[in-house]
């Protein structure tokens, strides 16, 4: 009689270890899966190689490989980052095609004031007191906002999902800085009578 309750009690012992081990296995992989499933999706847009990605890994391969240029770096240190702001900066190549300007010439001490007068108004036209993603921007709809200065931006999205503005497409988008959100154009976004004023031809007729 005392063998029988003997193994009875072994065998219960056995049965409670291997109860606890199985749920534990079942607790880690409701963890695992549980932080597949919540990884947070963010829209796809464009790496710095020109293939889609999504996320951090999308927005951190664009500010290192591709970078926005020392002009386009003043402009992002005009804005506060603990704010809300979006801004869609020229690339380097539309600062020089567009407006003629270079980077080491155009901040030379001769040239620094007037160029610091150009960004602060292209800075002006093309930041939004709003955080605006590539996924906050309907596909196959234009939606609008006043920038800062209160010029208007439209934007829309093309067929690969790219954002446009004011007929300004973007090379790349959604890299952030604090709560700043960068747009690299294309293209200097600016109005008509700005952009009469400004640019290579106008300083060659000088």
């Amino acid at each position: 009689m005392e063998f029988h309750k003997k193994m009875r009690r072994g065998r219960i012992f056995k049965d409670s270890i291997a109860f606890v081990c199985l749920i534990v296995a079942i607790s880690c992989l409701l963890v695992v899966l549980m932080s597949i499933f919540r990884l947070p999706e963010v829209s796809e847009g464009k790496n710095a190689l020109g293939f889609r990605s999504r996320g951090i890994m999308k927005a951190k391969r664009v500010s290192e490989d591709v970078g926005l240029g020392k002009l386009g770096e003043m402009i992002v240190e005009m804005l506060p980052t603990d704010l809300a702001f979006t801004v869609f900066v020229p690339s380097v190549r539309a600062f020089d095609r567009d407006l003629g300007l270079v980077a080491g010439k155009s901040l030379a001490a001769e040239n620094f004031n007037d160029t610091y007068a150009i960004l602060t108004r292209i800075m002006a036209f093309s930041t939004v007191p709003r955080m605006i993603t590539s996924a906050a921007v309907p596909s196959k709809r234009e939606v609008s906002f006043d920038s800062i200065s209160g010029f208007t931006l439209y934007i829309s999205k093309d067929s690969n999902g790219m954002l446009v503005v004011n007929g300004v497409r973007s090379n790349y988008v959604d890299i952030k800085r604090g709560e700043l959100v960068i747009h690299v154009m294309n293209g200097v976004i600016m109005d008509a009578e700005f952009e009469l004023s400004v640019g290579p031809d106008n300083d060659d007729e000088d």
